[in-house]
C-alpha cells in the first residue's frame, strides 16, 4: 500500500489533496479545502453523503444501513466520514446529500 493517496474533487475549484493512506476523509478535510460537508463525523447523520470513484473498502453494516436509506441502489454512495483511504479517489457531494 502507498504511503499517501490522492483525493481529487469533481468540483475543480478545489485542489487535489494528498493524505496519508488508511486515514479517514473526515480527519483531514474541512470547508477550506473541500466541497464536502460534515456533520457528526461518526456516520449517523448522513450529512457527508458522497459519491466515490476508486477502490475503497466496503461499508460496514451500520454505514450500509444508512446508505440504503439515503441513496438506495447507488454503489458509489458512501459517508465521507467512514471512508478509509486505500488508493487514489475522486469524490463529489452526492445529489441526495442534505
Amino acid at each position: 500500500m502507498a504511503a499517501e493517496v490522492l483525493v481529487r474533487f469533481v468540483d475543480r475549484a478545489f485542489a487535489p489533496v494528498r493524505l496519508p493512506a488508511s486515514s479517514c476523509l473526515a480527519e483531514h478535510l474541512d470547508v477550506t479545502n473541500s466541497p464536502l460537508l460534515f456533520g457528526c463525523r461518526t456516520g449517523i447523520c448522513g450529512t457527508c453523503l458522497i459519491r466515490v470513484e476508486g477502490e475503497v473498502p466496503p461499508p460496514g453494516d451500520e454505514e450500509r444501513e444508512l446508505l440504503d436509506l439515503l441513496a438506495p441502489g447507488d454503489p458509489q454512495a458512501r459517508l465521507a466520514c467512514q471512508v478509509e483511504l486505500t488508493c487514489d479517489v475522486c469524490v463529489e457531494p452526492h445529489p441526495e446529500a442534505a
